[in-house]
């Protein structure tokens, strides 16, 4: 059964021109993309979606760099989703992460670590609906 994750190529990413790279792992690892759109988040924007981080000391610096430039907002589908993604992105210390791994590849440190995923159905059910209206998102016509 296929489901949907949704994931974030950072501004980290898009500055340092990787927005194609990692569009096309995307790809390559049999996502199919159901909606993706480049837009710069506002602080109050990212506050939002990461309000669940606000009693966390990275909150404001985590916030204020989802908002420094632009990043792509994606729907992706595939079976099992989320934990493929997941797999695909790897550690959040990029320095943790496997080689071969988006975040190995393509992220600057911790705090600038190219991509975001999903960390479970529920929870990307929300973010998409976060960024995306129902029309917006291929197949939930």
């Amino acid at each position: 059964m296929n489901n949907k994750t949704f994931a974030i190529i950072k501004p980290d990413a898009i500055k340092n021109n990787y927005t194609g790279l990692i569009f096309d792992r995307i790809l390559k690892n049999g996502f199919s993309v159901l909606s993706a759109k480049l837009l710069k988040m506002t602080k109050k924007q990212a506050m939002g979606f990461y309000f669940i981080h606000r009693n966390k000391p990275f909150y404001d610096e985590l916030t204020t760099f989802m908002s420094s430039g632009p990043c792509m907002v994606l729907a992706l589908e595939k079976e099992n989703a989320v934990e493929n993604w997941r797999k695909i992105i790897g550690s959040t210390n990029p320095e943790e992460a496997k080689d071969g791994t988006i975040r190995k590849d393509f992220a600057n440190s911790l705090s600038e670590n190219a991509v975001h995923g999903s960390d479970s159905d529920e929870n990307a059910e929300k973010e998409i609906a976060f960024f995306f209206s129902n029309s917006e998102v291929i197949g939930n016509q």
